[in-house]
């Protein structure tokens, strides 16, 4: 259910993540679930569509358009300044502070009245969303910030699942242009660089809702995104080409947790409902109450996921992903996983003698009426995901 913002009680957000032993805070909050599965919902919501394909217009994501409309045009007004330095041309600290002034402003005229309270908290994660004023920087964490300030609109109950295509393929992909406009006017640095060990963007979203686009594309197949031709001829269809087109000038990368904001939104309050997706894998998501599902902890080996008793007999190789897996399947030491889709997968060996260890059941209840991912933030109607219920049976459950 939505939040009623007549009766929340909304605060301002704030950093929590302040350290690495609070990235297991992170991961195992309300916060997560709920940024998880609005990334997850939206690319299901995008899944084989162009950019301009037809979607819904409701009058708060053409409000939210405009209001990107707007951010824009402060950047036409305020030129960037004659200066000696090569990157951060200061006149973004005068963009910047027009965005603290007039932020809260703008969003309520993009929000229907009955939404204004919540405004003082969705308000932060906008301003955040546009790059640093004193480092003159954006990175990824920015990029999180306005999803997360979209995540917190669905969450008060403004937009709604049907305004999704729309999220994506016109305000994200608005979003986007904006930024880049602001990167190369400004010349604003990417944030926290990373070198080789990051993507060459300054964005990762437009890669995961992009690609999505093309999934079930018959014209455009995985080694034909890196064709220059391609990425020029389709980049305006699909958000993961325009990322191609756009990373020929873009040759950095950056970390993301340590600057997230919360609130009374998203918090750092401990996820009753853990939701774990494989890898690769058209299975499911796992969904475990109370704790981390004990077989995400386990740590692989020199390219074999370690098992225990807790992974499902039909589904053996749930776990992190080996750091070190090797590169073609005839040095793996795995069996040959085929994949259902939108099910469990079966391997090509008997896979109770993979689990023939487990000694108590685990039942794993997925798709109840709802994608699990969703948390409580804008629920899937029924029968959009087949029921499943994965259990391991054990004649050692007495023991146990």
């Amino acid at each position: 259910m939505p939040i009623d913002c007549g009766q929340h009680e909304f605060v301002e957000p704030k950093r929590a993540v302040l350290g690495p032993a609070d990235v297991k805070k992170w991961e195992q909050s309300c916060a997560y679930q709920d940024l998880l599965g609005f990334i997850t919902s939206m690319n299901m919501a995008v899944k084989g569509k162009k950019t301009s394909a037809p979607c819904l217009a409701s009058p708060v994501t053409t409000n939210l358009l405009k209001m990107l409309d707007t951010i824009s045009q402060w950047v036409d007004d305020i030129a960037p300044i004659d200066q000696p330095q090569r990157y951060g041309n200061k006149a973004f600290r005068d963009f910047y502070s027009r965005l603290k002034e007039q932020g809260e402003k703008i969003l309520k005229e993009a929000l229907p009245e009955e939404f204004h309270p919540a405004v003082p908290e969705v308000g932060i994660y906008l301003m955040e969303s546009f790059g640093n004023s004193t480092r003159i920087d954006y990175g990824t964490g920015h990029e999180l910030s306005f999803i997360m300030c979209l995540g917190c609109i669905f969450k008060i109950g403004a937009l709604k699942q049907e305004d999704s295509t729309a999220v994506v393929t016109q305000i994200f992909s608005r979003y986007i242009a904006l930024c880049r406009k602001l990167q190369i006017i400004y010349k604003m640095e990417p944030a926290g660089s990373q070198g080789v060990w990051s993507l060459d963007d300054y964005q990762f979203i437009p890669f995961i809702w992009g690609s999505s686009q093309l999934q079930m594309n018959p014209k455009i197949s995985p080694e034909m995104f890196c064709l220059e031709k391609i990425a020029n001829d389709h980049a305006d269809e699909y958000l993961f080409l325009n990322c191609i087109k756009f990373i020929l000038s873009v040759l950095h990368k950056f970390p993301i947790v340590q600057h997230v904001l919360f609130g009374s939104i998203l918090t750092m309050t401990p996820a009753t409902e853990m939701v774990y997706h494989p890898p690769g894998t058209d299975m499911p998501p796992i969904s475990s109450k109370n704790t981390v599902p004990s077989f995400l902890n386990s740590k692989p080996l020199h390219g074999n996921l370690f098992l225990n008793d807790n992974v499902p007999s039909n589904v053996p190789h749930y776990g992190r992903i080996p750091q070190d897996l090797p590169l073609n399947e005839s040095q793996s030491s795995l069996p040959h996983v085929s994949t259902m889709s939108q099910g469990a997968a079966l391997t090509d060996s008997d896979a109770s003698d993979v689990s023939s260890g487990a000694t108590r059941s685990t039942h794993l209840s997925c798709a109840e009426g709802r994608h699990p991912a969703m948390s409580p933030l804008n629920p899937l109607t029924a029968g959009s995901f087949p029921k499943c219920n994965l259990t391991t049976e054990s004649s050692n459950e007495s023991t146990k």
